[in-house]
């Protein structure tokens, strides 16, 4: 049986190389080659401990505020306001007490596995080197700040995410290069950090041609379809067979489920990072700063800023003004980092208003499932939704319950 695996981040080739180990005949598809789109500037983490949801009243109501300041963590370019309406209307309804408990146990599910999956995958792949040893610390001034982020603590402990808050002097022994400003910190040993996310995507593409797999440059933009999917059609005109096909295009999925009379309400969280290759200091763990909203992690062989969020769709241009506003950033929580031999780039992270993925078979044609949606957690995440995808394409019962990440609960 032919499985075209449409998207070759992270997500994609995870999925790709679970079903060719499982015994399909896989074509993964790409438009531009494995990892090179958010699976190549992403954070490097797997944050375990970041599943709760957007749209938890602690911070939808700072949004209007940090809109209005030009160096807020969240942006929304004005002439892409409209087109936002019912995506963001759909967010707000995922806020109520109600919805919001669920979400965290729908993101909690996932994210129990997440650690262990992909200890296993890179066990099973022989790439266990590809991961760090340390944690991650949430950075706090003092006690205003830390019970600021009190909730996100508070849904940690509900569902038993292991954490340690710590002072000012354990902080010191674990990164010497934080500011003296940092007088609280969290202490996350299971948020470990990738060596290099993109280098992890182009092995396990390696690993899965060495199975047999096939991968194939080309832009998808249709099906043919009768009692179930019979083909994928390319821009350039070409048609591949297939008995099945995986989409797990990232932020690009929206169209192709369009294609298929399926529409998502999926947007895109444009990202930006900056990859400092001379940073003049060294670090082991990752780090966030909850209150002024951006991460740093050694990764890539050196340090990689990043956080910000901006609403601006698939074709607008960058601004990597917002690669600068976090690298300042930056510099407040480590004042002798240097900003020199440095990258900056953007990318589109796939968001969906509820937060949680969509992991599901199409209700509307045979052959097709969905692995979108992931938002900041794709490589997080990607290891369990290999496995899980693989379960639920093979027939097998998957050990986590997928109804409600189905694609048509929205």
């Amino acid at each position: 049986m032919t499985t075209v695996v449409v998207g070759a981040g992270i997500i994609g080739t995870a999925i790709a190389y679970d079903l060719q180990k499982r015994g399909r005949q896989v074509v993964l598809m790409d438009r531009d080659g494995p990892g090179k789109g958010a699976s190549y500037g992403n954070m490097a983490s797997i944050a375990v401990t970041e599943f709760m949801p957007a749209s938890r009243p602690s911070v939808w109501k700072q949004i209007p505020g940090w809109m209005l300041d030009p160096e807020g963590p969240v942006r929304v370019r004005p002439g892409y306001m409209p087109k936002l309406v019912p995506w963001f209307l759909r967010f707000i309804a995922a806020s109520r007490p109600s919805k919001l408990r669920a979400l965290e146990a729908q993101g909690a599910a996932l994210c129990a596995r997440a650690l262990g999956d992909t200890l296993d995958l890179l066990r099973e792949t022989g790439l266990s080197d590809q991961i760090s040893e340390q944690g991650c610390l949430s950075l706090y001034t003092g006690e205003a700040e830390f019970k600021a982020d009190r909730d996100h603590i508070e849904i940690l402990e509900r569902f038993g995410f292991p954490h340690e808050v710590i002072g000012r002097k354990a902080i010191k022994a674990l990164e010497p290069e934080l500011s003296e400003r940092i007088g609280m910190a969290v202490l996350f040993p299971q948020n470990r950090s990738l060596k290099d996310p993109y280098g992890l995507v182009l092995a396990l593409a390696q690993r899965f041609v060495g199975l047999g797999g096939r991968i194939e440059t080309g832009e998808v933009t249709g099906f043919t379809r009768s009692e179930g999917i019979r083909e994928v059609v390319l821009k350039d005109g070409r048609r591949l067979p297939a008995e099945e096909v995986v989409i797990c295009a990232g932020a690009f999925s929206a169209k192709l489920a369009a294609a298929l009379g399926e529409p998502i309400p999926l947007e895109t969280e444009r990202g930006y990072h900056t990859q400092i290759m001379a940073p003049g200091i060294s670090m082991r763990h990752s780090i966030i700063w909850p209150a002024k909203a951006f991460m740093v992690t050694p990764t890539a062989g050196g340090i990689r800023v990043g956080g910000t969020v901006e609403m601006a769709g698939l074709e607008a241009p960058p601004d990597y003004r917002r690669s600068k506003i976090t690298v300042k950033r930056a510099q407040e929580a480590l004042p002798n980092l240097r900003c020199e031999h440095f990258t900056e780039w953007m990318g589109h992270r796939p968001a969906l208003p509820d937060t949680v993925p969509i992991l599901s078979a199409s209700a509307r044609t045979k052959g097709v499932f969905y692995a979108t949606g992931h938002g900041h957690l794709g490589l997080t995440y990607a290891a369990t939704t290999a496995r899980l995808m693989g379960d639920l394409i093979m027939g097998v019962k998957p050990p986590v319950d997928l109804t409600p990440y189905r694609v048509n609960r929205f």
